[in-house]
């Protein structure tokens, strides 16, 4: 077996991995290892916008599903996670959102995480984008992270954001912004038409740096413990064997299902359930695996009355003539994401911030397990982004080729199918509104006159994951905390957890955003730098308690 020897090794090569390979390696003074599982992302399929549709359907992922979910009658979920450099970033829908400023303040004021408010958290947002439009108290222009308007989008967005007007959202030209509700164009991670990722956005400009080394295709085994210090990592690259030994830190940045994962097969973990399968326990944490927080997602599925979507695209004689309009002119269907508008409101009336989210696709079928529909459709995805559920992942074997035991419990709290159903509700409503009628023939599914139990049935069908796994080394004081604010690993030394797992509660929009923002805020913390000063804003007028960014 052989050996290398640097100051970093950064286990996980996805949204915040790059965000670390590239800050710490500034450093010319320090050796920094980036260790990603998967492939390079050489297909056209990452950079090109609309590539997003295959991404859904199995292209680069590790190709999990969920343990059978009892609040889903049983059924297993296919769990799209990013096994290519970029992670998610790579093969997400490119929606940049960052959620309600309540979200950060709660993780400081409920769950103990000084330095995590919303404020002390926004200039990491700000220090990463690049945004094309906005540049004021909550954006910045000139970050790594391009952050554009949408492109690609039909007419039939313009006539949605009119149809939730009437339904009764304000419109909002910003959700980042000082309000995250109403309804409006999303922002999107993009730049000159391409999908802007960490892999392109922050690691390729430095990739060349003498002092940084970028490994793909080489799976972390475990970690290699020296009583009470991370000493390194064990890494398999084919037949080959090798230890990466850290002189200053391991850093995890696996996400969700990743971290805890690899932590419980090299012994860190619940001792219970370590034994259970055959693992010798290392470090007794019983916080690892657990607080699995996920967005679960709901759909109606509506005809439309002409070609008003991407729907048909992907006959042969269009796909070629998309193709050759990208190419030339950086227009067409291959420069949509395919979910450019939504929106954000309240299912629970009594909620102080937005808890649904809103995405129209331009098309139906579009991801894996939502249905095509005969004809031209358009799709608008309902999610409650403020779940009370809590899941696990938990170790089906000490084999670490053994896929992981993912139970998000999705609607395990009753109070979760509830708001979903009225997040249901509210877009089949908005989608009957005078606005679309010109785009809109009917509702397909779940149909116009579906009954009550036969709209719970559908439900209990059609849910899927909306991919935003966090919490799993949730970060915080407590018993069942895995990180402190500094993010180490209570009980060890040398060692960090960088992703979205340290989340304490989840963020309510797309979790690409804040785990980019972690892991920019993560590596000022490894460096030993000062935090960036907070925020404060121009405008300091109260606001009415619905009107929070």
């Amino acid at each position: 077996m052989s050996r290398q020897i640097f100051d970093y090794v950064i286990v996980g090569g996805g949204s915040s991995g790059c965000v670390l390979a590239a800050r710490l390696s500034e450093d010319p003074d320090v050796t920094v290892a980036l260790v990603e599982a998967g492939g390079r992302d050489r297909s056209p399929l990452f950079h090109m916008p609309a590539g997003f549709a295959k991404m859904t359907k199995g292209i680069a992922s590790w190709g999990w599903s969920t343990v059978p979910q009892k609040g889903l009658n049983g059924r297993s979920l296919w769990y799209t996670q990013a096994r290519v450099i970029g992670g998610g970033s790579s093969i997400n829908a490119q929606i940049y959102t960052r959620g309600n400023r309540k979200d950060y303040d709660n993780w400081s004021e409920v769950h103990g995480c000084d330095g995590w408010s919303y404020r002390e958290v926004l200039p990491y947002f700000k220090r990463a984008e690049g945004n094309e439009r906005f540049e004021d108290d909550y954006h910045g222009g000139d970050g790594p992270l391009g952050v554009s308007m949408p492109r690609g989008a039909l007419p039939i967005c313009s006539a949605f954001i009119r149809a939730a007007q009437q339904w009764g959202l304000p419109y909002n030209p910003d959700f980042n912004g000082k309000q995250q509700a109403g309804c409006g164009f999303y922002q999107l991670t993009q730049k000159d038409a391409r999908r802007s990722s960490t892999a392109q956005a922050y690691l390729k400009p430095v990739e060349s740096r003498p002092n940084l080394t970028v490994m793909t295709g080489a799976q972390v085994r475990r970690i290699v413990l020296d009583k009470r210090r991370a000493a390194g990592v064990e890494v398999m690259n084919g037949s080959d064997r090798t230890t990466l030994l850290a002189e200053c830190e391991v850093l995890l940045t696996s996400g969700a299902i990743g971290s805890p994962r690899l932590l419980m097969l090299s012994g860190i973990g619940p001792a219970d359930h370590l034994r259970s399968v055959g693992i010798d326990v290392q470090h007794d944490l019983p916080g690892v695996g657990s607080n699995l927080q996920d967005h679960v997602d709901l759909c109606t599925i509506s005809q439309c009355t002409g070609r008003h979507t991407y729907d048909g695209t992907d006959r042969i004689d269009r796909t070629i003539l998309a193709g050759l309009q990208y190419y030339l002119t950086k227009t067409g269907p291959v420069t949509a994401s395919l979910f450019e508008t939504g929106g954000f409101w309240y299912a629970d009336d009594g909620a102080d911030a937005p808890d649904m989210q809103f995405h129209l696709g331009q098309g139906s079928g579009i991801e894996k397990g939502i249905v095509k529909i005969d004809g031209c459709g358009v799709t608008l995805n309902s999610t409650f982004a403020r779940p009370r559920s809590r899941g696990t992942v938990r170790l089906a074997s000490d084999q670490p080729d053994a896929a992981p035991l993912i139970d998000p419990n999705f609607w395990g709290d009753p109070y979760d199918r509830e708001m979903s159903l009225r997040g249901l509700e509210i877009a089949r409503e908005i989608m009957q509104q005078p606005a679309l009628k010109d785009y809109v023939r009917h509702e397909v599914l779940p149909g116009r006159n579906a009954s009550e139990a036969e709209v719970l049935d559908y439900a209990m069908g059609i849910a899927k994951t909306d991919h935003h796994p966090v919490g799993t080394c949730k970060m915080g004081h407590d018993d069942m905390a895995v990180v402190d604010t500094e993010l180490k690993i209570h009980g060890l030394e040398g060692i960090r957890v960088c992703d979205a797992s340290i989340m304490p509660a989840i963020n309510s929009s797309n979790t690409n955003a804040p785990t980019i923002m972690i892991g920019e805020k993560a590596s000022d913390m490894v460096r030993g730098l000062d935090p960036l000063p907070a925020v404060i804003f121009a405008d300091e007028r109260n606001e009415d308690r619905r009107d929070l960014a």
